[in-house]
């Protein structure tokens, strides 16, 4: 039998999701405003990015939470400060948190649901907690790059993505200044990295 929804853990659990949600949305915005500062805008754009998607999660819980329209909800958690001007630091506690998101809350939310009776929010809570591994990894990923000065540099000769004007260059090295629209170094994405292009797995129909 179905714990009353008005009375069950899984409402609160979802309003915690949304307020989690929102809060890593303005905390990737802020980063992103960091790393403009810092001509790092390829990375503003991946904070961008990610943003968006958590704001989308947002409105997922939210949706869910309808059914209380009116209502207040007390609910009480613990989210991170992160008051920091290393863009580094900003993307390592960036995977940390999304892991903690996709390994250990969000599946333990997932059951509760389940159990109290409500399959469709410990489906979303199970969903969402996957695309959160894949923040988790890529941030992850350009944490590494940064730490090792491979941001920019390549091994081996890979395409890099102006994201102002979309020129991609093949080099060992993002250009220093894009010949097209004289944009900066912090342009440029490594082109696999790139959204919507045939590197990232598009190919012409």
């Amino acid at each position: 039998m179905s714990t009353d929804f008005f009375r069950s853990e899984t409402a609160i659990n979802l309003m915690r999701a949304f307020a989690g949600e929102s809060q890593a949305r303005n905390r990737y915005d802020l980063a992103a405003a960091l790393c403009r500062k810092q001509e790092l805008q390829m990375l503003e754009f991946v904070f961008r990015f990610t943003a968006r998607q958590e704001q989308a999660h947002a409105a997922v819980f939210w949706k869910h939470l309808q059914a209380m329209n009116g209502e207040t909800l007390a609910v009480e958690g613990t989210y991170p400060v992160e008051g920091t001007n290393s863009v580094q630091e900003l993307l390592r506690s960036a995977r940390h948190n999304e892991y903690e998101e996709h390994g250990t809350i969000y599946p333990a939310f997932a059951d509760t649901a389940a159990q109290e009776g409500f399959p469709e929010a410990a489906a979303s809570f199970r969903q969402i907690a996957a695309v959160e591994r894949l923040h988790g990894d890529r941030f992850g990923m350009l944490a590494k790059q940064m730490e090792q000065g491979s941001l920019f540099v390549s091994n081996v000769k890979t395409g890099w993505m102006c994201l102002n004007c979309g020129h991609v260059q093949e080099s060992l090295e993002a250009p220093k200044q894009c010949p097209v629209c004289s944009h900066g170094q912090g342009w440029f994405i490594r082109l696999e990295l790139a959204p919507w292009s045939c590197a990232a797995g598009l190919r012409q129909a």
